[in-house]
């Protein structure tokens, strides 16, 4: 019985050695009102249903525009890139591959 124990301690030890470290969370979306832009410096403030603010830059590179939006435009901002999610923040560079686009109502 002991080494029973063992054994699945060990095989189970095993198995989440192979998983490579933090889970990794897919594309992830926000949809949200801009409460903050400035189009020039490629930053905005989106805020969510829930009340929470969401800061994005955008690197030079994204291919990016930001000058057909307005404050208090609802838009979908997605990061395309799997990110640890230990690493998804409330602070976030949009990248090649990201997108902002207007949502519906």
């Amino acid at each position: 019985m002991h080494a029973r124990i063992i054994r699945s301690f060990l095989v189970a030890a095993f198995a989440l050695g192979l998983s490579g470290g933090p889970a990794v969370a897919e594309e992830r979306t926000v949809v949200g009102t801009i409460v903050r832009l400035d189009p020039a410096g490629g930053e905005l403030v989106v805020r969510d249903a829930a009340g929470a603010s969401w800061s994005y830059k955008v690197d030079a590179d994204a291919g990016i525009d930001l000058s057909g939006f307005r404050q208090g435009d609802r838009v979908k901002v997605s990061i395309g890139r799997a990110t640890p999610l230990n690493m998804i923040t409330a602070a976030d560079r949009l990248r090649k591959g990201d997108r902002v686009e207007k949502a519906p109502y």
